[in-house]
């Protein structure tokens, strides 16, 4: 752990990447891909680095399979429950405040559990990892459930379902990483990404709906159930594969550990820059967080709140398909700082005081853009040291949560002095400007990011 391999050595490297290998002053070492034995089901003959059939030839491999409906599962429980809590929670206090403090709540213990909780999953098996989250926010979400529970104690349960969010994501990803490599892993982490956007929209359109069906404390049984039943997928259909530290003596150095991880993001500049390219979704989602104020300048309701805060995802969805479907990696990677600035550059419009219709199209548009963070998500990891990608990604998600709590926090704070409109207008702009900042150091790192992701 002591050396950032930063790509397969190879003689037509370019100048580029010879000045990587300067300035983070680590010793240039290959990185091997992770050997596995065939899949059952995975589809043997078709050429890995075929990018065209990447969603088929892992959508045909048994164990990611299990991962992504898994995913599917544990996505449907959260999404209940972001809504679910939020209304048991009014009901029983009739404040807007307290469902706010509830809505929080969801998202403080994701910032916090990337920090404290990220080297889990290289420590222990990420399989365990993965089994023991979706159990623990399966017990925790039927005791919120439990009738005439107190407030206070829904909102500490609350923080306890999040907190193992971030281990779960870690080990996940770091997981697939060892089913599929190269291009493949780009495809699945796509699918995942992707799903997880279907699955925001889904939550926003039949969560009410749901909700008003069955009630709350239901809806909670629901959800701890949807949470077993991921469980019980990837230990029947993900084989067990041993910790990447097991055979480290250090291993038991858990804060050494996840400093180390630290100091790894750091220390290489491709993941260091790609982190940066993640965190500028400080800026962009800004206007998610004032959808409410938003929709009352328009002179809307509930349903308007609800078209803001779908408009997004909806974007992202199209996006993705068409990034991670249509454009070859090359291409790709070359289009990942435009549409960085991209994702930004719609919010400017807001300055205008545009109609709904318009507005729904900025946010749109910029969830479309915003899909490359689908790609830079899949290049960190697999440009990261297999036995330190859970901890890295855990660490760097734990990162994004806390710069889009900034990022919120300051738009809500300048909403005393300016618009509502003005407010996103800013937030695009200084997202543009921070995003052009990276455009040196990723010309820099792209030629290493793209061999990475094209060796299988």
């Amino acid at each position: 752990m002591d050396e950032i391999p930063s790509g397969r050595p190879n003689e037509s490297h370019s100048e580029n990447e010879q000045e990587h290998s300067d300035t983070d002053g680590e010793a240039e070492s290959p990185r091997q891909p992770v050997e596995e034995p065939a899949e059952e089901g995975s589809a043997g003959t078709a050429p890995p680095t075929d990018w065209r059939s990447g969603y088929r030839l892992v959508m045909s491999v048994r164990e990611f399979q299990a991962l992504w409906l898994s995913h599917v599962l544990s996505m449907t429980g959260t999404s209940l429950l972001s809504i679910a809590v939020t209304v048991l929670v009014y009901q029983q206090t009739n404040s807007a405040v307290a469902s706010g403090i509830t809505l929080a709540m969801t998202f403080l213990p994701q910032a916090v559990g990337g920090v404290l909780l990220a080297g889990l999953a290289d420590i222990f098996p990420r399989r365990q990892i993965i089994i023991a989250s979706d159990l623990i926010r399966g017990i925790l979400v039927l005791a919120i459930g439990w009738p005439g529970l107190p407030v206070w104690a829904i909102w500490t349960l609350l923080f306890f379902v999040i907190l193992p969010t971030m281990p779960f994501a870690a080990a996940r990803a770091a997981l697939m990483a060892d089913i599929v490599q190269g291009e493949r892993y780009v495809a699945g982490s796509a699918i995942i990404n992707l799903t997880t956007q279907a699955g925001q929209i889904g939550g926003l359109l039949l969560g009410g709906a749901v909700l008003t069906l069955i009630g709350p404390n239901s809806t909670m049984l629901l959800n701890g159930i949807a949470f077993a039943l991921a469980a019980l997928i990837v230990w029947a259909g993900v084989r067990f594969r041993p910790s990447t530290l097991a055979d480290n003596e250090d291993n038991s150095r858990y804060w050494g550990i996840t400093l180390e991880g630290f100091r790894m993001v750091a220390v290489d500049y491709r993941l260091r820059t790609l982190t940066l390219l993640a965190w500028l979704a400080g800026c962009y989602a800004v206007p998610l967080a004032l959808a409410n104020p938003l929709a009352d300048e328009l002179g809307g309701d509930a349903g308007t709140v609800s078209l803001i805060m779908g408009a997004v995802p909806v974007g992202a969805l199209v996006g993705g398909l068409v990034l991670t479907r249509l454009v070859n990696p090359a291409l790709r990677m070359r289009l990942l700082l435009p549409l960085a600035v991209l994702t930004s550059a719609p919010l400017l419009g807001f300055a205008a005081d545009p109609p709904l219709w318009i507005l729904l199209g900025l946010l749109a548009v910029s969830g479309m853009c915003g899909s490359y963070q689908f790609v830079a998500n899949a290049a960190f990891v697999l440009c990261t040291p297999e036995q330190s990608r859970g901890r890295a990604f855990g660490l760097v998600a734990s990162g994004l949560q806390a710069v889009q709590g900034l990022g919120m926090l300051l738009g809500s704070l300048l909403l005393a002095v300016t618009s509502t409109q003005l407010t996103v207008a800013l937030a695009g702009a200084c997202g543009v400007v921070l995003a052009l900042l990276l455009t040196r150091p990723w010309h820099r790192v792209m030629p290493g990011v793209l061999e990475q992701v094209r060796t299988p």
